[in-house]
């Protein structure tokens, strides 16, 4: 099994922690990295791009003038896309962009991720970040003492001095072991785990 270093707030090697070779020592294949990073991006999109089309216009169904004898081109009502005003014929309406992609190929994904991480010594393993208030300048002194940059951290329950004191920071995310996904940990340069969080991840691939 992988064995990683455990370190306290101030950058020191406090013990040490087994990990999971299932879950962080699985070979990465880039078209299954690809496939999910791509289902998370398409299933954040809006989707809210609309018009009008002549049925959502206000006004008259009036015919403008009579059919012929003006010498003009036929009309029917003020609504037609042809006039300034009108509807729109292939304009966009609301849509979801959402997809999905076998449960087993998201777990596989999951585990490539948290590899590659530990593989590029881009896994750092805390033993607690516990903040005695909710003070973004001493959290941003431990982010320096620790040496990362562009971290994603993870925690196991609900940390709200940790949570608030990070959410002005930039290039910093905390986020509980529930939401963690492929995209934002191949984002972010550092995975930062608190120790009880790993088994908490562990939880999630157990059949």
């Amino acid at each position: 099994m992988a064995v990683v270093d455990v370190l306290n707030t101030k950058a020191e090697k406090v013990s040490e922690i087994e990990l999971a070779d299932y879950i962080f020592d699985v070979p990465a294949k880039s078209n299954v990295l690809h496939e999910v990073v791509r289902m998370q991006l398409a299933c954040r999109r809006s989707g809210t791009a609309s018009v009008k089309h002549r049925s959502d216009v206000k006004g008259s169904g009036r015919k403008l003038f009579r059919q012929k004898g003006t010498g003009r081109a036929r009309r029917g009502d003020i609504k037609s896309p042809l006039l300034r005003g009108g509807g729109s014929v292939f304009g966009p309406d609301p849509r979801s962009y959402a997809y999905s992609v076998p449960k087993k190929v998201k777990k596989l994904a999951l585990k490539m991720a948290l590899s590659s991480k530990y593989r590029t010594n881009e896994l750092v393993v805390l033993d607690n970040f516990d903040l005695d208030k909710i003070q973004t300048k001493k959290f941003i002194g431990i982010i320096n003492q620790l040496n990362i940059k562009k971290a994603l951290i993870v925690i196991d329950e609900k940390n709200e001095k940790l949570e608030l004191s990070s959410r002005n920071v930039p290039n910093i995310k905390v986020m509980r072991y529930e939401g963690l996904n492929v995209y934002d940990i191949l984002k972010y340069n550092h995975l930062v785990l608190l120790e009880p969080s790993i088994k908490s991840i562990e939880g999630r691939f157990v059949v």
